[in-house]
């Protein structure tokens, strides 16, 4: 008899698709694991009972200063997590509503980008085809 795999752990989280008038991308660089030092669109676990459009809102004004408001859910990725877990990540566009753009929580930088920067910065694994295949930057 075998034992059962164990029940791998699904952690949920929700990031932010801002884009600005100029069509500039929202970035924060990672100040913490995973993928330190890398850029990626604000974004979080879920606190308890909270849903992924509420995280979202609260991870973005925790990174960036910045208050948003959901437009819409655009899609979901999965990536690993520590100890064999996974995070399923719930992206949203969003709109900024109010607040001063600053780095804060564990984002040690926070800014808007162009396709053309964000395409040479050191992004964390599979943003820029997440963002190509939900439309936000062209192939």
């Amino acid at each position: 008899m075998t034992d059962p795999a164990p029940e791998i752990r699904r952690q949920p989280c929700a990031g932010a698709i801002v884009v600005d008038r100029q069509h500039r991308l929202l970035l924060v660089r990672r100040a913490r694991p995973p993928a330190v030092g890398s850029w990626t669109v604000p974004g979080g676990r879920c606190e308890p009972d909270e849903s992924p459009a509420q995280a979202c809102v609260r991870e973005v004004a925790e990174e960036t200063g910045l208050a948003v408001a959901v437009a819409r859910w655009v899609g979901r990725v999965e990536r690993p997590a520590p100890d064999a877990g996974v995070y399923v990540i719930d992206d949203f566009e969003c709109e900024v509503v109010g607040g001063t753009l600053r780095a804060g929580d564990d984002a040690a930088e926070a800014g808007w980008f162009s396709e053309s920067e964000v395409r040479g910065l050191t992004l964390v694994p599979g943003l820029l085809d997440a963002l190509v295949g939900w439309g936000v930057f062209g192939a």
